[in-house]
């Protein structure tokens, strides 16, 4: 028997479990996906206003640390920085001239000083003259070639391996290498100064059937100088031995190798 309209209606209603779950997890997904969008927004804005603050001198705490660190390291070293002026662009006899009438001109002056008075050319009379003459103070230019040929005598060029004139023994290479690592001036005036020369030196026979193989020493030149008007000049010097490094647990280079590398590697001048 059909049911009128005038029938109360029935709702049926199921459990918990049986209710449908499409809608409202498609309800619940909108504001979770809205929220992670809105973190991420948040996020990259955060690194933009960080990189760009970044730049700023005069941003906040983060600059500080920087200069304190910088600060830090430039104190932290076992000596002081190299600085100074540009090396000079002038030469006399091959040596560096015209240094600054300064004390770090002085200092340059006794850096490449000290490598010729340490170069192979010493051992040759008319060489070593030449250097002499360029370096020196007038005033002081004859007792110190007097001194250096009593130093380079025949006998010592012999305990070097060299003749009188400083040629070594015909298929071997000569080597005498003076290479300042660092100075320091003692009483500065402008007249006058002190400039002790802290050095490695490379010194022997480099070849196949040397017997005398290259080997180093370290050890400090003091260097008296006088301001002649025009340039620094050398008056007097005296030899120290060291200070020395621990030597490395290096293997060393084979004769051939050290004929090459003094054959291909040029000295240089020096400037502060």
């Amino acid at each position: 028997m059909p049911l009128s309209d005038d029938q109360p209606h029935t709702r049926t209603r199921l459990p918990v479990d049986e209710q449908p779950s499409e809608l409202p997890t498609i309800r619940q997904s909108r504001p979770l996906r809205t929220l992670l969008t809105v973190l991420v927004v948040v996020t990259l804005l955060v690194v933009a206003i960080s990189i760009a603050n970044r730049g700023k001198p005069g941003s906040g705490g983060s600059s500080g640390s920087s200069a304190d660190h910088a600060a830090a390291n430039a104190t932290s070293g076992a000596g002081p920085a190299p600085s100074g002026d540009q090396p000079v662009g002038t030469t006399v006899n091959g040596i560096a001239s015209g240094f600054p009438h300064s004390e770090q001109g002085a200092q340059s002056a006794a850096a490449n000083y000290a490598v010729a008075i340490g170069s192979a050319d010493m051992f040759r009379t008319d060489s070593r003259h030449t250097i002499v003459a360029t370096i020196a103070d007038p005033g002081a230019a004859g007792a110190l070639q007097s001194r250096l040929d009593q130093g380079f005598s025949p006998e010592t060029a012999a305990r070097f391996g060299v003749d009188a004139q400083g040629r070594p023994p015909k298929g071997l290479t000569f080597v005498s290498r003076t290479i300042p690592v660092g100075t320091r001036s003692n009483g500065y005036t402008a007249e006058s100064v002190k400039v002790d020369v802290w050095c490695n030196g490379l010194f022997g026979l480099a070849g196949d059937r040397s017997t005398k193989p290259v080997s180093e020493e370290w050890f400090t030149l003091n260097l008296s100088l006088r301001w002649t008007g025009t340039d620094w000049k050398l008056t007097d010097f005296s030899r120290a031995a060291g200070p020395a490094p621990v030597p490395p647990d290096q293997q060393a280079a084979t004769a051939e190798e050290i004929t090459g590398a003094v054959e291909q590697f040029g000295g240089f001048r020096y400037a502060r």
